[in-house]
């Protein structure tokens, strides 16, 4: 139980935080189209049978009032269409903004840094997530909260409107009617609870294995492995239909139950007010009021059935994404290092997440503002561990690191299903198209842009499809010529580049670079090249750091992959 609640409380929060008002409203106008329906229905009823009566004798007849009750019959058949239209707008509107809201929060979260590289390696975790645990948690107010509360409140008020015509009546029916009513959604939700989370379970791997099918068709086939592939799409269907099908026989089994216990229910109250009229304790359009009464204050309960099959959905939902809603601290901002510096580090450890060996250890390492310094190594010695802990994209457990503010150029190239100012903009959101024109042209690529058709407008595929490898590299480049940052740090920003584009790119960004302090991790010979001094990492440890003119530094170069 207080798991449940601990899963579900950052989810209410969130609903109230955003639609408050919404949420209160459409729960009143909810309420107030049972109430409403059950008072129709009742007055109806009456009405019917009293004319009747009435028309018995001619003394009746005439003083028979048929005006209001008319007039109440037509004012409550108004409230309740008017609040039926009112209360799917309010309850829609707000769980539509509700969820909007909640996708933004869980977006935000997934961008932090642990947990960007983590569903970096299942993408389609990231895309379940966003898209069906989200759209589950829907129910939580429209089919769970509000038909609860709503169901019990109808109960209530038809066991007062029962208690009037006799005490006990009114008690043993709201009291077996919200027992027996809440008593079967709870048990076919507990029921169903373990076959809805294997639904989801298995929707979720029959999306991850068929988006892997499609990706990486040519790997597979290549591996031979298409047809097991396929197999595994296959059993993950299978598997969620074999839970579909237990999910509608608890289904059946509700709606047989709540037949059962409307049958009940309408038989008791017609035995009840039976015996009443016939004591005289209550007339007959009375009694008559008080059956259809009986018969309306049922109905909310059946609308619990599709909430309690989607509870378990629900709750995993809401398990899987709450803690991606807890309010994170913005990380720390990096010291300022002292005046003339880029960056300072003092004896410096830091891990990865998860991991208990050190990616750095023991670094000591300075540059002054203008320098460029080279950090070489095998791979997995730490340069990119070094790069992200300048950036603040990996935090230090010892020692004090300062840096001025940076921006990382990584060895993959992230372009996006956009058009190419679209995909410049996320650099810098306030570029105009002349900054974006002078930052192509410094990457060598603003003439390959304007032999397109649309030019900067031209819309580029998933992933960048539509440009070049050289290309999207380039363009990558731009984007770094648009954050005016004093540290640029670069991880091997001409890997995969032919010779002649690699020295191109190398020798616009030393130029671009100006004034600025630049830290390149690489393994290649063209790219220490342009730097004052060189550091070699090893294990995670700075070995060595020499300068240009020093016998060390020509060695380390010589030590690299030639161009």
């Amino acid at each position: 139980m207080s798991g449940f609640i601990a899963d579900i409380r950052p989810i209410l929060h969130l609903f109230l935080a955003e639609r408050r008002r919404a949420l209160l409203l459409g729960a009143v106008l909810s309420a107030a189209t049972v109430t409403a329906g059950i008072a129709l229905l009742g007055l109806s009823g009456w009405f019917i049978t009293a004319t009747s009566l009435a028309g018995l004798s001619a003394a009746a007849a005439v003083t028979f009032d048929v005006f209001a009750p008319a007039a109440g019959i037509r004012l409550l058949a108004i409230v309740r269409t008017a609040a039926r239209y009112g209360e799917r707008l309010a309850t829609h509107d707000a769980t539509l903004g509700v969820l909007a809201a909640l996708r933004e929060r869980l977006f935000r979260g997934f961008a932090e840094r642990g947990a960007a590289r983590t569903l970096l390696r299942r993408p389609a975790r990231l895309l379940f997530r966003l898209t069906a645990d989200i759209d589950a948690l829907d129910s939580l107010y429209l089919r769970i909260l509000v038909p609860a509360a709503v169901a019990i409140g109808a109960a209530l008020a038809a066991s007062v409107a029962l208690g009037l015509m006799h005490p006990q009546f009114g008690l043993c029916f709201g009291l077996f009617l919200a027992i027996a009513g809440l008593g079967l959604p709870l048990i076919a939700a507990r029921a169903a609870r373990k076959h809805a989370r294997r639904r989801a379970h298995g929707i979720e791997a029959l999306r991850s294995r068929t988006i892997d099918l499609v990706a990486g068709q040519t790997d597979l086939l290549m591996a031979g492995r298409l047809a097991a592939q396929r197999s595994a799409i296959a059993m993950a269907d299978s598997y969620a239909a074999c839970a579909d099908d237990r999910l509608n026989r608890v289904e059946t089994g509700l709606t047989f139950g709540f037949g059962l216990v409307s049958t009940l229910l309408l038989t008791g109250s017609l035995l009840a007010v039976a015996a009443l009229a016939e004591t005289m304790v209550i007339t007959a359009p009375v009694a008559a009021l008080g059956l259809l009464v009986a018969f309306a204050a049922v109905e909310p309960f059946a609308a619990l059935r599709r909430g309690a099959l989607e509870l378990g959905r629900t709750l995993l939902a809401a398990k899987r994404t709450a803690p991606r809603l807890a309010a994170v601290a913005a990380p720390e901002p990096l010291a300022a290092p002292r005046p003339g510096y880029a960056f300072s580090l003092a004896d410096v450890s830091a891990f990865h997440e998860n991991s208990t060996a050190p990616a750095l250890e023991g670094i000591d390492l300075e540059l002054k503002k203008g320098e460029r310094l080279a950090v070489v190594g095998s791979s997995g010695a730490g340069k990119s561990s070094l790069l992200a802990l300048l950036s603040g994209e990996l935090s230090a457990r010892t020692g004090g690191v300062a840096a001025v503010p940076s921006t990382l150029l990584t060895q993959r190239t992230e372009l996006f299903e956009d058009n190419l100012s679209g995909n410049l903009r996320l650099a810098n959101p306030d570029a105009g198209e002349v900054r974006l024109r002078e930052a192509l042209a410094a990457a060598g690529l603003l003439a390959d842009i304007e032999a397109m058709p649309r030019g900067i407008d031209t819309r580029l595929g998933e992933g960048g499809l539509g440009l070049s490898g050289g290309q999207s590299r380039r363009l990558a480049l731009a984007r770094l010529f648009l954050r005016d940052t004093p540290l640029w740090l670069l991880d091997e920003p001409t890997e995969g580049l032919d010779g002649a584009t690699a020295r191109d790119v190398l020798s616009r960004l030393s130029a671009m670079a100006a004034g600025r302090s630049l830290v390149i991790a690489t393994h290649i010979r063209r790219e220490a090249a342009i730097a004052d001094r060189i550091a070699i990492i090893e294990g995670g440890r700075i070995t060595q750091v020499s300068r240009r003119g020093e016998a060390a530094f020509e060695k380390a170069l010589d030590r690299l992959r030639p161009d």
